[in-house]
C-alpha cells in the first residue's frame, strides 16, 4: 500500500500537471514534473517506494521512449509487490506507447501479461481495454 503522504503529494502534483498541460503552460508543467520526479527519486528503493508514483511519472513523461522505461520501472516494482491492479494498468499503458513507437511485438507481450494480471482484478473497463487493444494488434 502506498504511503498516504506520498499518495496525496503524487495526486496533488498530477492535478497541477493536468492543469498546466490544459493551459499549455510548459514552464509550470516542467517545474511540476521535476518536483514529481524528485519525489520518486527521493523514495526510490525505500519502504516508501511504490509503483504508483512511477506510473504517474511515466504518465506525464513527454518523451515516449523515456516514458516506456519509467513504466518498466513501475511494472518491475508492481511485480515485486504482486500488485495485480498496478501490473495490469502499467502494462496496458506501456503497451499503448509501444504501439505508438511501432514496437508491436513488445506491446503484444505486455498486453498478454496485462490480461493475465487483469484476471485477478475487478476493473471491468480496464479488462475490456486490454482485450480490445490486444485483439486489434493480433488481427493486424
Amino acid at each position: 500500500m502506498i504511503n498516504t503522504k506520498i499518495y496525496k503529494a503524487v495526486y496533488g502534483l498530477s492535478e497541477k500537471l493536468m492543469a498546466a498541460a490544459n493551459k499549455n503552460d510548459q514552464k509550470a508543467f516542467d517545474a511540476l514534473y521535476d518536483e514529481l520526479k524528485a519525489l520518486c527519486l527521493e523514495h526510490e528503493n525505500s519502504h516508501k517506494d511504490h509503483p504508483e508514483q512511477w506510473e504517474t511519472l511515466a504518465d506525464f513523461t513527454e518523451n515516449l521512449s523515456d516514458a516506456v522505461l519509467i513504466y518498466q520501472k513501475a511494472l518491475d516494482k508492481a511485480t515485486a509487490m504482486n500488485s495485480k491492479d498496478h501490473m495490469s494498468s502499467i502494462a496496458y499503458s506501456m503497451a499503448k506507447l509501444q504501439v505508438e513507437l511501432n514496437l508491436t511485438g513488445d506491446a503484444i507481450k505486455n498486453l498478454q501479461a496485462a490480461k493475465i494480471s487483469a484476471n485477478k482484478i475487478e476493473d471491468k473497463e480496464l479488462k475490456a481495454e486490454i482485450d480490445d487493444l490486444l485483439e486489434s494488434l493480433l488481427v493486424a
